[in-house]
């Protein structure tokens, strides 16, 4: 499902940065962090009347759920007497390493709309005309005519949608639940309040349902408060930015202009993410050579997005051995930093929620320590008064060549590999499919389940757009990838050396 809202600052957007920043500014500040944070729902919601809910009560119990989860604690439980303070289990936060304890994805009952699930319903632009053809077309006979309009019986429609495919008035809509319909795994259940809740067993985080909720009521877990905390304590952190950080700050401010502010945000060194990138589409260039053009193995998957891994490991375990074994970018960029800067911390700053998932394995914790997404790195930044834009260039950000950049958007995976076999295994005939989309990409494995994708090379997004879609990105998708393609060119390499 496409989101029309990606790319508005609307106030749900407004909300979850604020609080970001005022986490940060905890972090930054606070002199009595347990008293400074109860006060803080009241100074974000300062007004007798709410302007974001109709309730401001209501409003800061929100905020209160939203400042636990930035500050990577859980929400309280609803279901006890007394849901404890705002600030129970603080110490165990205020710490300077946190790894991300799932789940990572919550929804905040107080603030969400117990939306219909999936419902058609006649709404006043219905003129009553004569033919009706709504009622004509109806297999269950669920319409019938009352007082001049049609009625739609919920008990005997079955959500086919002809009649308003038929309605020449465009009279009839469709109510659906949006985070339902933007999870393509089916992991929006719902409770005994009709609240939409989150079934942890099959959710892999991707984090579409966050950002397609229009009343804000999913959040995820966040890491600013303790990364800030490790920076406090003098240690060395590095952070190694994903591809699709171009033009998610706002225009004007070049990858140039951008590593000079994370510097002066008071990290040590800033390396692109795209460097383990190359390493990871020479290395499965060769792998598809090797073992897929053979006919060793019938088809290959791409390994970078663990939403889109995850998914495929749980939905069709028989593919986990057609899964690239190469280290996401993520881990192998953290492992180049680690062997060059061996007392340093590494933070991923990404567009992407279900890296938070990826870092929190036992076997990644020890390369990458935090991640944290472009939205909560704007919170950073806000706190501090650092504007990119403002910022003078003092360093130039050239790690990467245009195929690990190319990584940020949707079939840059599969591009990228491909242009590397052309390029060192000239005249293999290379057969790529992508998927974007959790929906899209279950229907691509049941192809490949049933054989029909043998001798491919297939790239999987969990997010539709690819990496510029993240839940953690501040840009409208199509503006991010033009901004990740102008960064592609701009690399002094095209294609990484074979070493």
């Amino acid at each position: 499902m496409s989101n029309n809202m990606r790319g508005i600052d609307t106030p749900v957007r407004q909300r979850r940065r604020r609080v970001f920043k005022e986490v940060a500014n905890l972090a930054y500040t606070s002199t009595n962090l347990k008293d400074d944070m109860e006060a803080l729902p009241y100074k974000i919601v300062d007004y007798e009347e709410s302007d974001y809910l109709d309730n401001v009560y209501r409003d800061r119990a929100i905020v209160r759920e939203r400042i636990r989860l930035a500050m990577g604690m859980s929400l309280r439980p609803e279901n006890r007497d007394h849901p404890g303070h705002l600030t129970e289990g603080l110490e165990e936060s205020n710490i300077s390493e946190k790894y991300y304890e799932p789940p990572l994805m919550q929804v905040i009952p107080s603030a969400c709309n117990a939306c219909p699930i999936n419902q058609y319903e006649v709404t006043d632009s219905c003129m009553g005309c004569l033919a009706h053809p709504c009622q004509a077309v109806c297999p269950k006979g669920a319409i019938s005519f009352v007082k001049g309009r049609s009625v739609i019986d919920q008990d005997k429609c079955i959500k086919c949608g002809k009649c308003q495919s038929v309605c020449p008035y465009d009279a009839i809509c469709h109510k659906e639940r949006p985070c339902k319909a933007a999870c393509g795994i089916n992991a929006i259940e719902t409770d005994s309040h009709n609240r939409a809740v989150i079934n942890n067993e099959k959710c892999v985080s991707c984090g579409m349902c966050m950002v397609s909720c229009p009343f804000g009521a999913i959040a995820d877990k966040s890491q600013i408060f303790q990364l800030i905390r490790a920076m406090q304590e003098g240690k060395k952190v590095i952070a190694q930015v994903a591809p699709a950080f171009v033009g998610q700050f706002g225009q004007n401010i070049s990858p140039d202009k951008f590593k000079t502010a994370l510097k002066k945000l008071g990290f040590a060194e800033v390396i692109e993410t795209a460097i383990g990138a190359d390493q990871g589409c020479l290395a499965e260039a060769e792998h598809y050579v090797n073992e897929v053009v053979t006919g060793h193995q019938s088809f290959a998957l791409t390994s970078c997005c663990p939403s889109w891994s995850v998914m495929a490991k749980n939905l069709f375990p028989e593919t986990i051995d057609k899964i690239s074994n190469e280290l996401t970018p993520m881990v192998a960029t953290a492992r180049v930093i680690k062997e060059k800067y061996p007392d340093a911390l590494v933070v991923f700053v990404g567009p992407c929620a279900s890296k938070k998932l990826e870092a929190s394995r036992r076997t990644v914790r020890s390369d990458v320590d935090f991640v944290i997404t472009f939205e909560e790195l704007c919170g950073m930044f806000e706190a501090k008064n650092i504007d990119p834009a403002e910022i003078e260039a003092e360093d130039k950000m050239d790690d990467a060549t245009s195929c690990g950049r190319g990584y940020g958007i949707a079939g840059g995976v599969a591009n990228a590999i491909e242009r590397c076999i052309n390029e060192y295994y000239p005249g293999t005939e290379v057969h790529i499919e992508h998927a974007e989309g959790l929906a899209d990409c279950r229907k691509i494995l049941a192809l490949a389940k049933a054989g029909k994708m043998n001798g491919c090379l297939i790239e999987g997004m969990a997010c539709p757009g690819g990496c510029v879609a993240g839940a953690g990105t501040n840009m409208a998708i199509p503006y991010a990838t033009g901004e990740v393609k102008k960064f592609k060119t701009m690399a002094s390499k095209e294609i990484p050396d074979q070493e």
